[in-house]
């Protein structure tokens, strides 16, 4: 009688365990994998970039020192009257703006070639866009800082005043540092494996860049001398700053897993 309660409460128990262990095998098996959030990747991607600047301010240091030199020596080079200088100004101040980003834009994706980063990101999961992003607008950011810097020194050292409705500088250098952070950032991308990327990146992104660059050079100097009214230029560097996002965002997964 006891040998064979004995083996009835074994077999029950038997007859009880196994259903939860393979219900406990199928819920393991069966379990998705959380999903990654792009904004976060996108953040934490952005806090390493500002995080690495802000200890070795190499990109920082070298716009500043860029765009430094080309005040002072156009300021030396000739000196102009206060009209000749709203004249100029707009073509001066963009274009060493542009130059200096180059320097920013050369080391976006350097630093993640060291360590196979690079090849850490293609093989995990994130989003691909959720990189680009970081990237773009951690160069926006470093950009815009130096343009907050030297609009003060071009003010004094070229004696401007904005003649027409001032207000209308901010959203043209917003734009137009957009559209010179997201291209530079996307053609930075294509010439990270070539020998000679800090020439082949000029090529690539100044042809690209001359209907922005048009537009904030005219649309500045038409708010500077008060002229011409600068909604046009706006219009334009807004619709230019849409499709090109659109399109680095398209085409940066393909560029990303290319050989």
């Amino acid at each position: 009688m006891t040998l064979t309660a004995h083996t009835s409460d074994v077999s029950a128990s038997q007859n009880m365990a196994a259903p939860n262990q393979g219900t406990g095998n199928n819920f393991k098996s069966n379990r998705p994998l959380p999903p990654i959030s792009g904004f976060r990747t996108t953040v934490a991607s952005l806090v390493k970039d500002i995080r690495l600047e802000w200890r070795s301010k190499d990109a920082i240091n070298s716009m500043l020192f860029f765009s430094l030199l080309v005040v002072v020596v156009f300021s030396f080079s000739f000196d102009p009257t206060a009209q000749e200088s709203r004249r100029i100004a707009g073509g001066l101040i963009w274009v060493a703006f542009l130059f200096a980003a180059i320097v920013a834009l050369n080391q976006t994706w350097a630093r993640e070639m060291r360590n196979q980063v690079l090849d850490a990101y293609r093989v995990s999961p994130a989003p691909a866009n959720s990189l680009f992003l970081s990237k773009a607008i951690g160069n926006f950011l470093f950009v815009l800082l130096l343009e907050a810097v030297m609009t003060p020194l071009f003010i004094m050292f070229y004696q401007l005043r904005a003649l027409g409705p001032a207000w209308q500088l901010v959203p043209i250098a917003v734009l137009g540092t957009w559209a010179i952070v997201i291209n530079g950032t996307f053609f930075a991308s294509i010439s990270l494996r070539t020998r000679s990327r800090e020439i082949m990146l000029p090529l690539l992104l100044f042809p690209i860049s001359i209907p922005a660059l048009l537009a904030m050079v005219e649309g500045t100097t038409s708010i500077l001398s008060g002229e011409l009214t600068a909604r046009f230029w706006i219009a334009l560097l807004l619709a230019y700053d849409v499709v090109f996002t659109m399109a680095s965002l398209l085409l940066f997964e393909t560029v990303l897993h290319a050989e």
